[in-house]
């Protein structure tokens, strides 16, 4: 318990990182045609969409990678109070939101951009804490 309460602010930032790429990992792999058919639409007005399919398959090994590094890192803090799982998942974290806040420049979504940095600020927080 002394451990939980130590480490509470990195196991927060850790369980909301892991329910947010575990999710998002969820509806890209549950609903590959619509993510797709969306991104394509999205994108339509930009050099983007012929890369569409690959780009979704390096977010979804990103985004699985994040999820397990935070959840990893949630037990490796708990058990041992180790934070190398839990640092490398809030740095994973910060690469996949910085490719989101590129892809929404692109797309010219300065509100969706701005939407991210709530996201990222969170992120580059839960490295700082861990390092």
């Amino acid at each position: 318990m002394k451990t939980i309460l130590s480490y509470s602010a990195e196991l927060l930032v850790l369980s909301f990182l892991s329910i947010t790429f575990l999710m998002s990992f969820y509806d890209k792999v549950s609903d590959w045609k619509g993510q797709v058919f969306f991104l394509e639409d999205y994108f339509s007005k930009t050099f983007v969409p012929p890369f569409i399919p690959g780009i979704l398959v390096f977010i979804i090994i990103l985004e699985a990678l994040a999820t397990a590094f935070c959840s990893f890192g949630i037990y490796q803090i708990i058990a041992y109070q180790e934070t190398l799982y839990a640092l490398l998942g809030c740095i994973v974290s910060c690469v996949i939101l910085l490719i989101f806040l590129f892809g929404q420049r692109i797309a010219k979504n300065f509100d969706g951009a701005r939407n991210i940095t709530i996201y990222f600020i969170l992120a580059v927080f839960g490295v700082y804490l861990l390092q």
